[in-house]
Order: C-alpha cells, then sequence, then structure tokens
C-alpha cells in the first residue's frame, strides 16, 4: 500500500480516537458504558469506508460492546471508591442479564442493520421520556422489594442492551432509580453492570459473526479488532473522568444530562435509517 493509501485512513483513526475520549467521559458520567456513542460513530465511520449498510450497524454494535468491557470496568471501579455500587443488587441482576445478553447477540444475526437502529432510536426516545416524566417510577415502583421483579428486568435489559451495543446503564439506571436506588447509586451500579453484558454481548456477536462475508478486515465475527483497540486504550483512561465529574453534579442536573444525550443519540440513529 502506497502513502495515499495509508493516508486515506488518517480521518477513521481520528474520529475513533475522538470517539474513545467522549465515551469513556460519557462512561463514568452517565454509566452508560459509552456504546450510545460509540455505536453511531462506528457505523458512520465504517459506512464512509464503504462496507455494507448491514454488515455495519453489527459490527458498531459488536465492537461497541467489546469496548465496553475495559470502560465499564475503570467506571465500576472509580465509582466503587465513592461507595456508590450496590453489591446485592448487582449479584442480584448478573446471571439474569447475562442470559438476555447472551439470546440477544445471538438474535441480532436474523436482524437487518435498519431494524437495530431502530430499535437503539425507539429505546432511545422511551428512555429519555422516563427519565424525565419518572413513569417507570410509578408502574414499578411498589416491586422495589420483588426479587422476581428484579430478575426479570435484569433479562429484559439484558436483551434490548446487546440489540442496541450498549452496556445497560441507559436501561438500567433508570429501573434501579424506579427500584429505589439514589441516581449516583444507580449509576455506579450499572457501570458494573455493563460489565457482564459487555462480556456476554461481545461472546454472542463473534458467535453470530462468525463467517460472515464483507466484514471488515481483522475482525472476529461482528467485533472489529482495530476499532476495539484505538476506542478501548482512550474510553477507559477517560472514565474516572467522567465519574469524576458525575460526583460533582446534582442528581436532577444528572437526569437532564443524561435524557438529552438520549435523545439526540435517537434523532442521529433515524436519520441514518431516513438516509440510508
Amino acid at each position: 500500500m502506497d502513502w495515499a493509501g495509508v493516508l486515506q485512513y488518517w480521518p477513521f483513526v481520528i474520529g475513533l480516537l475522538v470517539t474513545g475520549i467522549c465515551s469513556g467521559i460519557a462512561a463514568g458520567l452517565l454509566g452508560i458504558g459509552g456504546g450510545a456513542i460509540i455505536v453511531p460513530a462506528l457505523s458512520t465511520a465504517l459506512s464512509i469506508l464503504g462496507f455494507d449498510s448491514d454488515v455495519v450497524q453489527h459490527v458498531a454494535v459488536g465492537t461497541s460492546l467489546a469496548i465496553i468491557i475495559p470502560t465499564g470496568v475503570m467506571s465500576a471501579r472509580s465509582h466503587n471508591k465513592r461507595g456508590a455500587l450496590d453489591g446485592v443488587t448487582l449479584r442480584l441482576w448478573v446471571p439474569f442479564i447475562v442470559a438476555g445478553t447472551l439470546i440477544g447477540g445471538l438474535a441480532a444475526a436474523f436482524l437487518s442493520g435498519d431494524a437495530l437502529r431502530i430499535v437503539f432510536a425507539v429505546m432511545a426516545f422511551v428512555i429519555a421520556a422516563n427519565i424525565v416524566l419518572g413513569f417507570q417510577t410509578r408502574l414499578m415502583g411498589h416491586l422495589r422489594g420483588s426479587a422476581p421483579t428484579h430478575r426479570i428486568s435484569a433479562f429484559v435489559v439484558g436483551f434490548i442492551s446487546a440489540l442496541m451495543g450498549i452496556g445497560g446503564g441507559s436501561l438500567s439506571v433508570p429501573t434501579l432509580v424506579a427500584f429505589g436506588a439514589r441516581m449516583h447509586a444507580a449509576v455506579g451500579t450499572s457501570a458494573a453492570i455493563g460489565v457482564a453484558i459487555a462480556v456476554a454481548g461481545t461472546i454472542g456477536y463473534i458467535a453470530s459473526g462468525w463467517g460472515v462475508v464483507g466484514v471488515p478486515p481483522l475482525s472476529l465475527g461482528y467485533v472489529n479488532l482495530p476499532a476495539l483497540v484505538l476506542v478501548a486504550g482512550l474510553a477507559a483512561l477517560f472514565a474516572p473522568l467522567g465519574a469524576t465529574i458525575a460526583h460533582r453534579l446534582e442528581q436532577q442536573t444528572l437526569k437532564y444530562v443524561f435524557a438529552a444525550f438520549l435523545v439526540f443519540v435517537g434523532l442521529n440513529m433515524l436519520w441514518e435509517v431516513i438516509n440510508g
């Protein structure tokens, strides 16, 4: 490959570096694992490079889940140092989160790229509306002491998170708040839950994408290794900064930042579908 061939990838590399920094801060700030930034960014970058739109979205989601593993670990550690991680809830949720995520990751192979984008956008709007209006608390608040409700919620969060390519914070944070957790504790516990989602989801996307034709070079199934290394490295470094910012904000402010962020991401996904 000549210099011209090498240079054409620099915008992609720079975009991945910026994505890593932003997703890391978002992971620590909102407990979301950064997937809401990583998925649209990777999808756009890979589309610009000319890969098939269906393959692009699956690779973006699968790679996002793999990237969330180190990001979630760093974010969870930072929150744990501040006493914002609920071990009892974590032990209750993790087995059912893993089951839901594995099934969701395998089911994604049967959905088109646009179907995954629509799932992402619709869920982002629903979650944002719930954060602002608080209808989930009214519907589920009285069930906060029910272990079966926690387990069912964990399974659903894992399944949907696998289709969206997120660490589950967008779903688990408001759910934990509805069950009575304070916002900071919900964000911290969600970061740890996101690690379980990311590990299970990554396995699912590697399996479902194994042998698929048209994926970018240096990919394991639907997980692209260059994007994983570049974004994950910076995201893990910047996640503690996001956690520090989160603990300096009022809980109400944190909720509105979360909601606005999700609306923006949902609109971006719908725009991709319309212009696809």
